[in-house]
């Protein structure tokens, strides 16, 4: 019997780490999202009036496939894509713009291919998205930086870097822009009458945005959230079948709100269905608030994003579910 019991625990754990993520990869993957957008909420904070998209998957014609761009800003003056790149340890760069990351702990050193080189190419990879969509970009509208927000981050050679790059030294010091009385890309057009023009161009590239292809968005507690792709839920049968209707083509958002029913505890979610794809003119559904009431125990099945495998959550410690149509 003993032999048993220690055969099936071994299976149990075998499988648990075959399919689910341990958690040194999670906490990890936990500190890259949490890199990501806090890089997002302080760049709305130092641009006024901007709008940061994170976590888009821009389609690509030549390669057949989603190129991941970890965040837009928008503003009055340019759009930026930014990679943001979560890096510590003494970091040093080749003259063909490669990084060497080496760890002053135990000394080993990660390289990465040109972070600069790779950020250029979403340019032109969003800049042909946005003309397929109807936004002809003027010419210098649209830059690109690299980010590197980890206070562990110490550079050799700063000189080295191209000004595309902001180390963490210069990612704390930047200030709240001063505005000019003019935008830099329409300067001397709004002295013309073309403020709405103007206006009309960035409400026009907003919207594309707001709807271009996005990862999935789970939000946990411990101010916590991990892009990738919900994969399923899992759990008792009746909990399942309430939960058919949380289909990727009607809901695009749920969040988690906890209750108590003689006694038990259960999860009330509720369903937000609104339209997310572009490609249908007009909403193909009435907007609605729906709720579901299941058992806390129910878990949602997630892929993080870079990651080959997946992640079971309690509904207990989600607080919202954001889905890309």
């Amino acid at each position: 019997m003993w032999a048993e019991l220690i055969c099936g625990l071994l299976l149990y754990r075998l499988v648990k780490r075959f399919f689910c993520e341990d958690d040194a990869h999670l906490n990890l993957h936990s500190s890259n999202f949490n890199f990501l957008f806090a890089s997002a909420k302080r760049l709305e904070k130092l641009y006024r009036g901007s709008k940061v998209y994170v976590g888009l998957q821009i389609p690509d014609p030549d390669s057949a496939s989603r190129q991941n761009i970890d965040l837009v800003l928008v503003t009055d003056q340019e759009a930026v894509v930014i990679s943001v790149r979560n890096v510590s340890g003494f970091v040093s760069i080749d003259k063909d713009g490669n990084w060497a990351c080496t760890n002053a702990k135990n000394h080993k050193t990660e390289h990465i291919p040109n972070p600069v080189a790779e950020t250029k190419k979403l340019v032109s990879i969003l800049e042909d998205y946005l003309e397929q969509r109807g936004v002809a970009l003027p010419e210098g509208y649209l830059s690109y930086k690299v980010i590197c927000p980890n206070p562990d981050f110490r550079s050799i050679h700063l000189d080295s870097f191209p000004p595309e790059v902001i180390t963490y030294d210069q990612w704390t010091q930047l200030k709240p822009e001063q505005r000019s009385l003019y935008s830099g890309w329409i300067k001397g057009a709004l002295l013309g009458g073309k403020k709405k023009m103007q206006e009309s161009f960035c409400e026009k590239l907003n919207s594309v945005l707001s709807t271009a292809p996005i990862w999935d968005r789970l939000e946990l507690k411990g101010n916590k959230c991990i892009l990738g792709e919900f994969i399923e839920f899992k759990g008792r049968q009746d909990d399942l079948q309430a939960l058919r209707k949380i289909k990727r083509s009607k809901v695009s958002r749920l969040t988690v709100q906890k209750m108590s029913i003689f006694g038990f505890a259960h999860s009330t979610v509720q369903l937000l269905c609104a339209p997310r794809d572009y490609r249908v003119e007009g909403p193909s559904w009435s907007s609605q608030l729906e709720e579901v009431t299941v058992r806390s125990s129910t878990e949602v099945v997630f892929q993080p994003q870079n990651s080959t495998k997946s992640c079971k959550y309690k509904l207990s410690s989600v607080i919202s579910l954001s889905m890309s149509a």
